[in-house]
């Protein structure tokens, strides 16, 4: 039976297709293989494209999903079971080593706090479920980035040429893009994700990503203590790898 909507089962379509493929695809291929003509396609691919649907990848001429697409992919893996597991795997990490641990996500250029543990005592981290941070700046969002695929880690910062160089800061020293991309490549060399009192002076955190069954980078567990040096990072990150590995099974 005819759509009886057009506009709409086309951009479904478009959306579907380029789920199902593994790397990104020519426009016209697109219109190509789902019989949707040229000029249609490139109206809906810009319309997707404004709304983060979509990315364009300007060196292969061609298109993928974006943001916006993995966010909505993410949802029930964020409500259920991640955000449900991940409370017990931040408690159970929290107990464990005896500071702030929390889940994150990856929403465009920031990352989203899903779950977060703290102890009983007051702490001044500025971070909740619910609010979202700059990806560049914090621990997990560099340790998601370092584990995207490098044609979706550039796509992420497309149009961006310098970004917020501290939280909450209006001014402040430079962050290029090409910082933040070398910060990801450095991460995937180290192994895990470093944040030094970008997010809030005087504390530092240690990431690692968490992936879902088809390797995708969907998550990243933290933990952040008061302080600048590294002295505690190995201690802490082998406690992190344990709870990222339990949520990683859990979610797989």
């Amino acid at each position: 039976m005819p759509s009886k909507v057009p506009a709409a089962a086309s951009t479904l379509r478009i959306l579907t297709y380029l789920a199902q493929r593994s790397r990104p695809i020519a426009a016209s291929r697109i219109a190509s293989e789902l019989d949707i003509p040229r000029s249609s396609t490139y109206d809906i691919l810009a319309e997707l494209l404004d709304q983060g649907f979509v990315l364009h990848y300007p060196d292969l001429h061609a298109y993928g999903l974006g943001p916006s697409a993995y966010e909505l992919s993410f949802g029930y893996t964020r409500q259920a079971p991640l955000a449900r597991l991940g409370k017990r795997v931040t408690e159970r990490l929290t107990d464990r080593v005896g500071e702030i641990s929390h889940v994150a996500v990856l929403q465009g250029r920031h990352v989203l706090y899903v779950v977060e543990a703290r102890l009983n005592k007051p702490a001044s981290y500025p971070t909740d479920v619910g609010v979202r941070v700059p990806a560049h700046l914090t621990a997990s969002g560099r340790a998601i980035l370092s584990a995207l695929p490098a044609n979706q880690l550039a796509a992420v910062f497309t149009g961006e040429t310098v970004l917020e160089p501290h939280l909450g800061a209006d001014v402040g020293p430079a962050f290029p893009v090409a910082r933040a991309l070398a910060d990801a490549r450095d991460t995937r060399t180290r192994g895990y994700a470093v944040e030094n009192g970008e997010v809030l002076d005087g504390h530092r955190s240690v990431a690692l990503p968490v992936f879902d069954g088809a390797k995708w980078p969907v998550a990243a567990v933290a933990v952040t203590w008061q302080g600048s040096d590294s002295s505690r990072d190995l201690d802490m990150l082998e406690s992190v790898r344990i709870a990222a590995d339990q949520l990683q099974k859990a979610i797989s």
